[in-house]
C-alpha cells in the first residue's frame, strides 16, 4: 500500500499529476480539481498523501495535499455506492471543511453539488457519516488554545498550503491561528504564518 508519495511535480492530464520520486519512478496521482497541490510549479519537490485502489483490471493513486483530506475520501468511500469516482466529485466540488460542516449539518443540497451524486447518495451519506465526521473549525480552536479564532475556507486553504509544504497539520493550525488578522488571502495567511514558523 502506497500512503505517500515525495519527489519533483510534474502536471498530467485532466485531473492527475505526476510526482517522480527519487529512484526515478513516476507515478500517475488523481487529485480533488480544488487542489492546492494545483498550485507548484512543474520542478518542485512536493508530498502527496496517496490512497492506493486496486481493482481486478486497475491500480489508481488518489492524492491529497495533508493527511485529513486523504481520511476524509477514505470514509466517503466506505459508504456504499460511493466509490472513488464519487468520493474524488465531492473533494473537487467543497473544500474539506465545508464538506465536513455539510455532512454534520446534513445539508442535501451542498453535498449534492458534487457532479454524479444525487439526493439518495447524498442522504445515505449524512445518515452514515454523520457522528463520524470532525470540523477543520474544531482541530483549529484547539491549536489556537482557549482563544477563539474564526476558520475561513481561506485559512483552511492556508493551513492545507503550510502541511503541503512540509509543515505538520498542528504547526500549520497553531501559526494559522495566531494570526489575527481576518478577511486575508489564502496567500496573506501563509505570509504571516511564515513569520511564527521561523
Amino acid at each position: 500500500m502506497i500512503r505517500f508519495i515525495k519527489g519533483i511535480f510534474h502536471p498530467g492530464l485532466n485531473s492527475s499529476v505526476i510526482i517522480e520520486s527519487a529512484s526515478g519512478l513516476g507515478f500517475e496521482v488523481s487529485i480533488p480539481a480544488n487542489s492546492v497541490l494545483y498550485k507548484h510549479t512543474e520542478g518542485e519537490q512536493v508530498k502527496v498523501f496517496t490512497s492506493m485502489i486496486v481493482k481486478e483490471d486497475d491500480v489508481s493513486l488518489y492524492g491529497f495535499s495533508d493527511k485529513e483530506s486523504l481520511e476524509l475520501f477514505e470514509l466517503l468511500i466506505t459508504v456504499n455506492g460511493v466509490g472513488a469516482k464519487a468520493g474524488m466529485a465531492l473533494m473537487s466540488a467543497l473544500p474539506p471543511s465545508e464538506l465536513r460542516r455539510a455532512i454534520a449539518s446534513g445539508d442535501v443540497k451542498a453535498i449534492s453539488s458534487a457532479n454524479g451524486v444525487g439526493k439518495k447518495t447524498a442522504e445515505r451519506l449524512i445518515l452514515e457519516l454523520k457522528d463520524k465526521v470532525g470540523t477543520f473549525e474544531d482541530d483549529a480552536a484547539m491549536a489556537a488554545g482557549d482563544v477563539y479564532v474564526p476558520v475561513t475556507d481561506e485559512r483552511s486553504e492556508a493551513i492545507a498550503a503550510l502541511v503541503a509544504l512540509g509543515y505538520s497539520k498542528n504547526e500549520a493550525m497553531e501559526a494559522i491561528g495566531k494570526v489575527k488578522e481576518n478577511d486575508l488571502t489564502c496567500e496573506d495567511y501563509i505570509k504571516h504564518a511564515l513569520k511564527y514558523l521561523f
